[in-house]
């Protein structure tokens, strides 16, 4: 169960979003190769995926914060 210390609950968040950052520039990544290709069905989802991980990433931001003021 998380802990409600608020400096421990603000080093997990920290940890939580540069790993999703961290994942959304692999995602990223993946569509690099189909780009200009008839697989721009790929590139579309996959940029949608990585658009999706970054709203992540901006919320869990905010949400530290948030619990550091």
């Amino acid at each position: 169960m998380p802990s409600s210390d608020p400096a421990s609950a603000s080093a997990e968040l920290h940890v939580i979003a540069d790993t999703v950052e961290r994942q959304r520039e692999r995602v990223a990544a993946i569509a690099e190769p189909f780009l200009g290709t008839e697989r721009e069905d790929v590139v579309t989802a996959v940029h949608e995926a990585e658009r999706q991980l970054h709203v992540a990433a901006r919320a869990l931001r905010r949400a530290l914060k948030t619990l550091d003021r």
